[in-house]
């Protein structure tokens, strides 16, 4: 009797041994696994802060320089844009982390915010950066003529600008900097201002054919000048400026994004694979502006660059 009595408090005593040792072994999983994700995107690296590439109101606009423990000898252009703000040592190294360990060497470039500088000074400004890296490749150990960009929101924008408008800069000019080219060669960008002329489904929309509701200033658009906005949203829309050069080109883009639609996207990339392009557009399901598992689709851009900036047989090496 004693011992059919107890047998019940050893089954009960060994399922909450098993439920403790089960407990433990997931809390130990999950710290592998948040020490694992913490180790992969803080790679080792070398971090030049603050190099000046030009001037703007009379403020310094720098670069930074991030390089990877071993370089594979190309360069990727970080613009470090959102709302066409820039916040000089805003970026953070774990933001590039898989395009750093695919051996790429990030330039974070930053320009003077609106509405201190207008758009179109401040699209001067970032392909002056793209100019300057070029300028100094070979002090940076970069191939010139393999440049990616990349970047979010007015990033994402400015970065189609330099895929759709970039190039040599006047032969004659006084510097080096400025003889440089301001193309890049491979895009991955995340939802970008694609066509300014038409803005229908942002929460930015007042009327067709106006600017932007919260961007007057960045667009100088104080006191409106609808025959000055038709020639500015026009310069500065990419959509409109496309061409069967355009690099290749990778957007992700939420379908519940209001402030920059879906559809700003998927407009640029049908128009592009018309014109015989290489484009693609990852829609990702319900996000909006910006998502959680954003810096995994870093993996993506990785592995964008490495299809479309690197020769075939490093690219199909493992990382």
């Amino acid at each position: 009797m004693e011992g059919s009595s107890s047998s019940p408090f050893r089954r009960v005593r060994g399922f909450l041994a098993l439920g403790a040792i089960i407990a433990v072994t997931l809390a130990m999983g999950v710290a592998a696994a948040v020490a694992a994700a913490w180790i992969y995107f803080h790679p080792q690296h070398e971090w030049t802060r603050g190099i000046v590439y030009g001037e703007r109101n009379g403020t310094e606009l720098t670069i930074d320089i991030v390089k990877p423990s071993k370089p594979n000898g190309v360069g990727v252009v970080f613009v470090v844009s959102g709302g066409w703000k820039s916040g000089t040592g805003s970026f953070q190294p774990w933001l590039a982390a898989p395009l750093l360990r695919h051996g790429y060497t990030v330039f974070p470039v930053y320009h003077l915010s609106q509405p201190d500088a207008s758009v179109s000074e401040i699209f001067e400004d970032v392909s002056r950066g793209v100019r300057f890296v070029r300028a100094h490749a070979s002090d940076y150990g970069i191939d010139p003529e393999r440049l990616g960009v990349t970047g979010g929101s007015a990033g994402g924008h400015l970065s189609l600008m330099l895929a759709t408008c970039g190039g040599p800069g006047p032969a004659d000019a006084d510097d080096e900097v400025s003889r440089a080219s301001s193309s890049v060669q491979s895009v991955a960008i995340f939802y970008p201002v694609t066509d300014l002329t038409d803005l229908t489904g942002s929460t930015e929309y007042t009327a067709a054919g106006q600017p932007p509701k919260s961007f007057l200033k960045a667009f100088r658009q104080e006191p409106l000048d609808l025959p000055r906005w038709k020639e500015t949203s026009e310069a500065l829309s990419p959509i409109l400026h496309l061409s069967d050069r355009l690099p290749p080109t990778l957007i992700h883009h939420g379908n519940a994004d209001t402030l920059v639609p879906f559809s700003q996207s998927k407009r640029f990339v049908d128009k592009a694979e018309q014109l015989g392009c290489r484009a693609s557009l990852k829609e990702v399901p319900d996000a909006g502006h910006g998502w959680l598992t954003m810096p995994l689709d870093i993996m993506a851009f990785a592995d964008w660059f490495d299809r479309t900036l690197l020769p075939v047989a490093a690219a199909g090496s493992p990382h």
